[in-house]
């Protein structure tokens, strides 16, 4: 054999090394590839897959079946072209008309029986963007239980409102002397079963409030309010509890008088009690409050500051909660339903406004809220 001919046989041998490599990385791309067509395919949730020039490259069956839709009718399709497409119509316009939005956990909902969570990723590859993955969970269970149990606390709280009623105002004749001479002993565990009482019926009251929120039924009804006037009329409900826990109370009124502000006077009442009960049953005797108003053309702003026991660090995320409670306020004081704070957020972000706190442990907190001067459109 000669040398030429050695040559030319090794190189065809590499030749087919290579191409042998070639096939076997070909096959083991196809299978991955296939592993994950089957992998998407079979997903319990709805994906949607856009490239980077936003046209629709991906609708797997789960998304079929939401919204009744062929793949083959809409993959291909810009975002904007399926906004024309009526059953996608409800998603588009919650991704974004032009381009998808950077979207987490928003819920969507179909038709009675299928709620969607809707939430956006952007798929990056060595540093660039190559697209965006929609992914739709069906959470239509938790939503009927969450209504359950909703339907479950309005039922309860309204079959307890009718007896507490009853209770505070057979207690209220015994402590005025109306049904008859009490002792000294009896009128203190008659004034002591008053008062808890008292807290059951505010509990009440929060589980309803909680409940009419969740199910969009807690109706604004607004009318021009002297927001000044408002915050003082707070002030003096509290000045028999303040003065027996020998707290000061400061109200820093603004320089110019603020115009009448268009807001549900009741629901914001409502929010200031809360924050105004909290920074007194936070603060220790002989502390100080200080409450404080100022506005400018596009909003007014209002804040209540305390020397109270404050918030940790840890507990900051949490402290808008629903039912959250921290620690130390629990130790601090026993009773308590954790709604206080959620439906102060609830009333402010539903006129529009923003809530917000500065605390440091055993230092102390001020919650501040601001709401437009506009305020809410009147009915």
């Amino acid at each position: 054999m000669t040398e030429e001919t050695k040559e030319f046989k090794s190189g065809r041998d590499a030749l087919m090394n290579i191409l042998e490599d070639v096939e076997n990385a070909r096959d083991r791309a196809e299978e991955e590839k296939n592993k994950t067509l089957a992998i998407i395919t079979n997903f319990t949730d709805g994906l949607l897959f856009f490239d980077k020039e936003h046209f629709l490259v991906l609708f797997n069956p789960q998304a079929e079946r939401f919204f009744n839709v062929v793949h083959k009718d809409v993959v291909g399709l810009s975002i904007s072209a399926l906004s024309e497409v009526s059953s996608l119509q409800s998603l588009i316009k919650i991704l974004g008309p032009d381009y998808i939005k950077n979207i987490s956990r928003k819920e969507l909902t179909l038709k009675e029986n299928l709620v969607l969570e809707v939430s956006t990723v952007s798929i990056i590859r060595e540093k660039e963007e190559i697209g965006a993955l929609v992914i739709l969970h069906d959470i239509t269970r938790e939503k009927r239980i969450e209504k359950m149990k909703t339907e479950f606390v309005t039922i309860a709280a309204h079959q307890l409102r009718t007896p507490l009623s009853a209770i505070k105002w057979t207690l209220k004749m015994f402590l005025a002397g109306d049904l008859g001479k009490i002792g000294k002993e009896q009128e203190e565990f008659l004034r002591k079963t008053y008062q808890s009482n008292e807290r059951m019926i505010s509990l009440v009251n929060d589980l309803l409030n909680v409940t009419r929120i969740e199910e969009g039924r807690y109706v604004y009804k607004p009318t021009l309010v002297n927001f000044e006037d408002l915050v003082s009329s707070v002030i003096e409900f509290f000045k028999e509890k303040t003065k027996r826990k020998k707290l000061k109370i400061r109200f820093k009124k603004p320089k110019e008088k603020i115009p009448k502000i268009k807001i549900d006077a009741e629901k914001m009442q409502i929010a200031i009690q809360n924050l105004f009960d909290n920074a007194i049953s936070y603060t220790p005797p002989g502390g100080e409050i200080i409450a404080s108003l100022s506005h400018n053309k596009k909003e007014v702003k209002f804040s209540i500051k305390d020397n109270g026991i404050g918030i940790s660090e840890n507990q900051k995320k949490r402290i808008f909660n629903k039912f959250f409670r921290a620690p130390d306020a629990v130790k601090t004081r026993t009773e308590g339903s954790g709604l206080g704070l959620f439906i102060v957020k609830n009333i402010i972000e539903a006129h529009k406004g923003k809530v917000w706190f500065e605390s440091e442990k055993d230092k102390g907190s001020e919650f501040s809220f601001s709401l437009p001067m506009r305020g809410l459109p009147l009915k």
